[in-house]
């Protein structure tokens, strides 16, 4: 990805991109042929953490997937997970995070206990699945399907959840304190309402000192509005939800152009 590291604002003014936040599936990660990051990508990836420019990640996985995806080898300094809810630096440690209050989480966990839409509980730490059926498995091709682990006790910062369309409308109409985002045509996320992929990088801005119009990220799909909005400069991928694209500083090549160059 050919990036700059230069931002003129209105004002004429130019300024530095110190902190760049990728989502991962879609944007850094193409599941064609096979889960992995283009070369092309990490080259680039490469060459801003060598002019000192922050990587951060910023997605809806959570951290317990990350050591599965294959994004070892690159130098991010700070995760952002589960669409901002949790956010942990380099080491893997957790700074900040916003859980789904114990009201609504209530009533998720009576939905997810009834086995009519297919959730996913997601903690820190661990995952629970309450069933996996048709839905699921098309979903989440060609990544694996979740595993349960225990939850321990653990607060529940996001909720992944498969339903069909009238179940969706259930679930916007039950939930008042909860932000309710789709990554797919038959998934998506829910997490506390004040909370998003925007929500997470500001927290992530308090902690490093960096402002705002010194920020850039990436991304492809509705999960990825706010963040892009939110940045300096919000580039969408060629692959990306048209919505994604129409709210973008900048649409970029789809992900597969970047594996072949």
């Amino acid at each position: 990805m050919g990036l700059t590291s230069l931002r003129e604002t209105r004002e004429g003014e130019w300024h530095m991109i110190k902190a760049c936040f990728f989502d991962l599936d879609g944007t850094l990660i193409s599941a064609t042929g096979g889960m992995h990051v283009p070369e092309s990508a990490v080259r680039a990836l490469e060459e801003l953490h060598e002019k000192g420019i922050q990587l951060v990640v910023c997605t809806g996985r959570a951290p317990t997937e990350l050591a599965e995806l294959p994004i070892g080898g690159i130098p991010f300094d700070a995760y952002i997970t589960l669409n901002g809810q949790l956010c942990l630096d380099k080491d893997m440690k957790a700074f900040d995070g916003m859980p789904i209050n114990d009201g609504e989480l209530e009533i998720l966990m009576s939905m997810f206990a009834a086995k009519k839409i297919p959730m996913l509980l997601i903690g820190e730490n661990g995952r629970a699945i309450n069933f996996v059926n048709d839905v699921v498995e098309h979903t989440l091709e060609p990544y694996a399907i979740p595993t349960a682990q225990a939850l321990k006790g653990e607060r529940i910062y996001q909720i992944q959840a498969f339903p069909s369309s009238d179940q969706k409308v259930v679930l916007d109409n039950l939930l008042d304190e909860c932000t309710i985002t789709s990554w797919s045509d038959t998934g998506l996320d829910i997490i506390a309402r004040g909370g998003g992929k925007d929500v997470g990088i500001q927290r992530y801005l308090n902690k490093v000192g960096i402002p705002k119009y010194e920020t850039m990220a990436f991304g492809d799909g509705q999960n990825d509005i706010p963040m892009l909005n939110f940045v300096e400069i919000g580039v969408a991928m060629g692959n990306g939800a048209d919505a994604t694209k129409a709210a973008a500083d900048y649409v970029t090549a789809h992900i597969l152009f970047y594996c072949l160059v």
